[in-house]
């Protein structure tokens, strides 16, 4: 059992319960992590932290398309229990989620759009920077350039060397947490993994992951199956 008495005591008590979530939520849903040996950078020969970044857009766009096309686009990838239960508690009012991903999965499993920051963007906001214009998901799975002038695409997503999305709100959500929790990331990407240094003294610390990861010594960390803590948390 992951979910102790004291953990769903926790959940209980709490009236302002803050998600901040990485990859391993969405992996029950099929789509791979990052770094993991199943994770999408493995086996790149090009560093990942290349080939996602503003300077890649640039100078090799057309490397970096396929490489997101080809590994991290999932449209018919369904929440999970996980996704689920989060949505759950921010429609009642108790919850908000800060995520790292861009799969939009929280989204898709209603969490409201007023209690969900996607702090590195979405897939499935595509754009042309030359005019900010929107195109479709299709039109971009299909091809780089815009049909008609030829204007390059791209997803809203946080490229390495660009800032995220909604840093003050984040840390502002954090700050005023009185159960913050960490479900399925390394927390080893900055500015993210950074939000936790805002956590009030007063609020209860808890990580759910398959592993260890660095945290705060205040951090109660369980070592387990994300879906499997969600599916006995009541």
């Amino acid at each position: 059992m992951l979910v102790t008495p004291e953990i769903q005591a926790e959940f209980n008590q709490a009236q302002r319960i803050l998600f901040l979530t990485g990859a391993g939520v969405s992996t029950p849903s099929g789509i791979p992590d990052y770094r993991s040996k199943n994770g999408i950078y493995n086996g790149v020969t090009l560093s990942p932290e290349y080939l996602l970044s503003a300077t890649a857009f640039r100078t090799e766009p057309e490397k970096q398309y396929h490489f997101m096309k080809d590994n991290m686009y999932f449209p018919d990838a369904k929440p999970n229990v996980i996704h689920d239960k989060m949505a759950e508690m921010a429609k009642a009012g108790r919850a908000k989620i800060v995520t790292q991903n861009v799969d939009d999965l929280h989204v898709k499993a209603g969490t409201p759009s007023d209690r969900l920051i996607r702090f590195h963007g979405s897939l499935y906001d595509i754009y042309a920077p030359v005019d900010g214009k929107p195109a479709t998901v299709k039109e971009y799975l299909h091809s780089l350039y815009r049909p008609g002038d030829g204007a390059i695409l791209r997803p809203r997503i946080t490229f390495y060397e660009e800032q995220p999305f909604g840093v003050e709100p984040s840390i502002e959500w954090v700050s005023q947490a009185d159960l913050i929790v960490v479900v399925g990331t390394s927390f080893r990407v900055y500015p993210f993994a950074g939000l936790i240094q805002y956590a009030s003294p007063n609020a209860r610390l808890l990580a759910v992951n398959l592993e260890q990861i660095p945290a705060p010594a205040n951090i109660h960390q369980v070592i387990g199956d994300a879906s499997e803590f969600f599916q006995e948390l009541k």
